[in-house]
């Protein structure tokens, strides 16, 4: 199985599949890809016709989407177990990963994810409202998980995993929260995948001026 995967400093969505494989301790080929401009079409396309990361390649079956490719890890490698196993708490998942799938674009867009960044933003009142709503499902679906983790539904899952970036990005640029939201975030960034991720980060030396902030 390979994932093909963009800078670990920049790219968050290759961060939320990468999570999933490593924090279950599956066997997987890391192939990276530059997210500089130059030829990055050709370089991308050679994986998927979206010419984006990430990428999962498994055997002979080509998926292209975050999204989907932690759906597909789930059903074929963790017999579901990577959503939350209650029909309800799982369609609630879901919906929160969707959510982060599609929107959020103007914090994407103010906060663009960047592990060795670290400063203050002022932020507009558009992406303060994103801010407001991801602590708002922080606090509301973060439970203590067996090994005294606080993590979404009570045990790390795909939302974790999605929601981990964000986590990253509040730390870069300083972005204050409260209560549980605030316990989830230390939990998040106090993961063991989340730490290797972030130390392999810090590792590299590429810059890509275009998504400095």
């Amino acid at each position: 199985m390979k994932l093909v995967i963009g800078n670990k400093n920049y790219s968050s969505w290759s961060l939320r599949p990468w999570l999933l494989l490593h924090s279950n301790r599956m066997d997987f080929t890391e192939v990276h890809e530059s997210l500089r401009q130059d030829n990055r079409r050709n370089r991308l396309g050679k994986y998927s016709g979206s010419c984006k990361v990430p990428v999962l390649i498994d055997r002979e079956l080509t998926i292209w989407d975050s999204l989907a490719i932690c759906e597909y890890i789930s059903e074929t490698y963790l017999e579901g177990k990577g959503w939350p196993l209650d029909p309800s708490l799982r369609a609630t998942a879901r919906s929160i990963c969707a959510e982060m799938h599609a929107g959020f674009n103007l914090l994407r867009s103010e906060l663009p994810m960047n592990c060795r960044h670290s400063s203050e933003l002022v932020l507009s009142t558009s992406a303060i409202a994103d801010v407001r709503r991801i602590e708002s499902i922080w606090s509301e679906y973060a439970q203590k998980s067996s090994n005294g983790g606080l993590y979404l539904f009570g045990g790390f899952n795909i939302a974790d995993c999605f929601y981990a970036p964000v986590a990253l990005r509040f730390r870069s640029y300083g972005i204050k929260l409260s209560g549980t939201a605030a316990e989830y975030q230390e939990s998040i960034l106090a993961h063991p995948s989340v730490c290797a991720w972030v130390a392999q980060a810090g590792s590299e030396s590429e810059v890509v001026p275009e998504i400095e902030v």
